[in-house]
């Protein structure tokens, strides 16, 4: 099987479960507002809201993974709203375990698959300002103002720093004074 057949089959799977976990979804949110006094079109409205919500808030956290922005408020409002719309399916079903399980087979199975698509986001780390490099100096350079020299514990350093060449820094001489402007 080629790659472009597999990513259509992958796609006409994903097509199929979504249209019939979106409308057993719908149906029940849809339900259940109205069983409990809504007028026919807000448990529609109901039902829009807390399906589409669930899908944009996958989609924004697929998009806030990329720029490497936080997805904290979004992962958990993404749940809030997909445990709304399984506890619509699950209080629609019949009062036993497996009606539960049944009932809940379409919520699970989509957001399940939601998961495995979103996750294919690739992950870009934020960029990281550079900061402002440590200036070094021997004792022959000279300083516009009196600054007492830093004295480290060992007086040979174990670790040169990676913005200047290793050549920079002098053994056995104290070296780190600040930053010169």
């Amino acid at each position: 099987m080629t790659t472009r057949t597999e990513s259509a089959v992958r796609l006409v799977i994903l097509l199929a479960i979504g249209t019939m976990a979106g409308a057993a979804a719908f149906t029940h949110v849809h339900d259940l507002s109205v069983a409990h006094g809504q007028p026919h079109w807000i448990g529609w409205a109901n039902a829009v809201a807390v399906e589409l919500m669930a899908i944009y808030l996958g989609l924004e956290i697929r998009a806030r993974r990329r720029t490497g922005r936080p997805v904290g408020l979004v992962g958990s409002l993404l749940v809030a709203f997909a445990l709304l719309s399984l506890a619509a399916q699950v209080a629609g079903a019949e009062p036993s375990v497996w009606g539960w399980i049944v009932a809940a087979v379409p919520s699970l199975a989509f957001l399940a698959l939601v998961k495995v698509v979103l996750s294919n986001a690739p992950i870009t780390p934020p960029t990281v300002e550079p900061h402002e490099p440590i200036a070094y100096r021997s004792e022959e350079t000279e300083l516009a103002t009196e600054v007492e020299p830093v004295r480290p514990a060992d007086p040979t350093p174990s670790v040169v720093p990676a913005v200047l060449p290793p050549r920079a820094v002098q053994p056995n001489r104290p070296h780190v004074v600040g930053i010169i402007r």
